[in-house]
């Protein structure tokens, strides 16, 4: 039975991996979890698995670091956003990759490739391999991290989406978890609206209330109801955003 180890700093992106691989090769047996390059290292001395899943970018050592420690001990998988920029430079070396967030489609062409290169030696010159990708990957790997969040990972049902943060119409959180709300669905998180506030553009974003945020573009209007509050109308939609006093200087100018 093949074998295998994740690393990815983030849990989210880890579970997304391995639900999908479970999904199109059930025969990998996942045998750990790693959250850096590290703890990486350490798992495929232990475990010595077919195949080590690395985040490119992670805290500590990356995974690129990671690969060039790890060697041939095991078949290297690099895990990466950065698509169109990192297609063409994987595709000329020896090494393999998976696109984030992972998709049945792409990650069985992945799958079929690993399953070829399971009975054959790992790559002998792996830090060869790293260096030629990282010398067209350079550029894009060492551009620094958005400073507000690009997507939202969040749970419908038992899947995991990842939400283009413009897709969303707003934020709302009760006692245990964080509705995200689309044109077309609605997904759960368990981070706060307090997170989430500074974390998100807040050209794009406004809070209007202690546990709602609301995406200015999906704001029709404002409107008062009998009693008296404030309450924010969304585009299409027939929900209404309650206001709190300390932020209805926001609407001011509208």
């Amino acid at each position: 039975m093949p074998t295998a180890i994740i690393a990815d700093d983030e849990r989210l992106m880890r579970d997304q991996l391995r639900m999908r691989l479970e999904q199109v090769w059930p025969e990998l047996e996942i045998l750990g979890e790693a959250k850096n390059g590290d703890e990486a290292i350490e798992l495929v001395d232990q475990l010595k698995p077919d195949f080590t899943f690395l985040d490119i970018r992670m805290p500590g050592k990356t995974g690129m670091e990671a690969a060039t420690v790890i060697g041939n001990k095991s078949h290297i998988v690099f895990v990466t956003a950065y698509d169109a920029y990192a297609v063409e430079a994987f595709e000329r070396g020896a090494i393999d990759y998976v696109l984030k967030p992972s998709e049945p489609e792409r990650l069985k062409i992945t799958v079929e490739r690993l399953k070829e290169r399971l009975h054959k030696p790992a790559a002998p010159d792996v830090n060869a391999s790293v260096t030629a990708l990282l010398s067209q990957l350079t550029e894009k790997i060492s551009a620094p991290k958005p400073s507000h969040l690009q997507w939202i990972q969040a749970s419908i049902g038992q899947d995991l989406r990842m939400i283009p943060v413009e897709e969303i119409l707003f934020f709302r959180s009760d006692e245990k978890y964080t509705c995200v709300q689309t044109e077309r669905y609605e997904a759960l998180i368990r981070k706060p609206v307090r997170d989430l506030a500074e974390e998100l553009d807040p050209k794009l974003f406004w809070q209007i209330h202690r546990a709602t945020l609301v995406n200015v573009n999906a704001i029709e209007g404002v409107t008062r109801d009998i009693r008296g509050r404030h309450l924010v109308m969304i585009k299409g939609r027939s929900d209404k955003l309650e206001v709190s006093r300390s932020f209805l200087h926001l609407f001011k100018q509208m």
